[in-house]
């Protein structure tokens, strides 16, 4: 089902944007990478976290990763990742194809800078193996996300 939310999702928010599905899976930035013909770095990795009770989504560089300290000065609080079970039941996408298109329920979304240094991203589009190529700002844009600057 996380596969067909995105797509509605899509549909609904943007219906140029394609989902690509390969026949090999792209659940690891290295895979993802090979299979669509970037540098890992290109790749929008979605990480799921909990600051307190709150529940939020870090878009970020598939290289990136999280720096506590920064993570600390702009939360509040050191953010603590989400096993399996709990990313499923906050964004209805298995880990390996976790992304902010088609959640259950609306969720603060950030994209870290680790970003902005591309035109285009390659997030995954809810399952192990779908993707879509979208421009990085247009990805903050259908998201709602705030950009920060959070990781190494």
């Amino acid at each position: 089902m996380s596969l067909e939310s995105v797509r509605a999702f899509l549909r609904a928010h943007a219906p140029d944007v394609e989902i690509i599905e390969t026949a090999e899976s792209s659940s690891t930035v290295t895979l993802a990478a090979e299979a669509h013909g970037v540098e890992p770095a290109q790749i929008a990795k979605t990480i799921c976290l909990r600051v307190g009770e709150q529940m939020m989504l870090v878009v970020a560089g598939g290289t990136a990763r999280l720096d506590n300290r920064k993570f600390k000065d702009t939360f509040g609080a050191k953010g603590r990742m989400l096993d399996a079970e709990e990313v499923v039941a906050v964004t209805s996408h298995p880990v390996g194809g976790v992304c902010p298109f088609g959640l259950p329920s609306p969720l603060p979304i950030y994209c870290d800078v680790s970003l902005k240094r591309f035109e285009e991203v390659v997030p995954a589009a809810g399952s192990t193996n779908s993707a879509v190529r979208i421009a990085t700002g247009r990805l903050a844009e259908l998201t709602g996300a705030s950009w920060v600057d959070v990781c190494q």
